[in-house]
């Protein structure tokens, strides 16, 4: 792990991700970068009578100016507040589409890992809006660690891998396994039964110790585990394990598809109250 992404709105959520991700980077002594991205308004404003309405624009400008000068004395602050750390620190104000330079950043920095704040949503807020958050987890080829509450790298000594341990999952666990050994932590693999794709437990635990064996996996634990559906059993499991990490991965799925079979990762990272680690599926 080289190269540490932080996206940074200021919010608490925001601030307990960015406290995570220096321990991390502390222990790693990988780069650790902080971008904040400022959204431009585009559209213009009109009035009743479809004329541009001038006084409104240039209240929006001097609005714009204020905050961007506010943002950058913020962002010293922080480089200042931060002095000698044992790792690369960097801070970046950027403009656009909080996604869109998201993702651009991961790109330019070759990110290994992102760490940001969620706030979680659910129903038809999630439905109709999503979030920046989300779409990461959706479409990051990096690994990204959501985090909500205030969390020390420390303590997180057990994490759940849930999965169906098909093939695809080996190029995802070859991440894991890195973090894994850096937090010197426990694995605990569970196969999550439900009623639609139930799998008899022999079967599941032949799957399980083959996936094993040949990622080489060692401190680890294997569970079968039933329950109504993926996102439940995921965050049951893990509340009775008392579980400092939840991991697995997402199919980055979009549109219409995406609208009718949903994302267990993304629906997880939503409501989980612990940490989520979540990676692409990648061909």
């Amino acid at each position: 792990m080289k190269n540490i992404l932080v996206p940074f709105d200021f919010s608490e959520e925001a601030e307990n991700a960015f406290k995570f991700a220096q321990e991390i980077a502390a222990l790693s002594s990988a780069k650790l970068k902080l971008v904040h991205i400022i959204e431009i308004p585009t559209t213009q404003h009109f009035n009743t009578m479809g004329e541009v309405n001038l006084e409104e624009n240039y209240v929006d400008k001097v609005y714009m100016v204020e905050l961007v000068d506010k943002r950058k004395k913020q962002l010293k602050e922080i480089e200042k507040e931060l002095g000698v750390q044992p790792f690369p620190f960097s801070t970046r104000l950027s403009f656009g589409n909080p996604y869109a330079g998201i993702s651009k950043e991961i790109a330019e920095m070759k990110a290994d890992l992102v760490i940001m704040g969620s706030k979680g949503s659910s129903g038809l807020e999630e439905l109709l809006i999503g979030s920046n958050t989300e779409k990461v987890v959706r479409h990051a080829k990096c690994p990204v660690i959501t985090v909500k509450s205030p969390t020390k790298v420390k303590d997180i000594k057990k994490i759940v891998f849930a999965s169906d341990f098909s093939d695809d999952s080996k190029k995802v666990m070859l991440k894991l396994k890195d973090l894994q050994t850096l937090l010197e932590a426990s694995l605990y693999l569970v196969k999550i039964n439900t009623p639609n794709s139930f799998e008899n437990s022999k079967k599941s635990k032949q799957k399980i110790n083959d996936f094993i064996k040949t990622n080489k996996l060692e401190n680890v634990k294997v569970d079968i585990f039933n329950s109504s559906s993926e996102e439940e059993g995921i965050l049951e499991y893990a509340e009775d394990l008392e579980a400092d990490l939840i991991a697995m991965a997402t199919h980055g799925r979009t549109g219409f598809l995406h609208l009718l079979s949903g994302s267990i990762a993304e629906d997880v990272v939503n409501a989980a109250k612990r940490p989520v680690w979540t990676m692409k599926f990648t061909k």
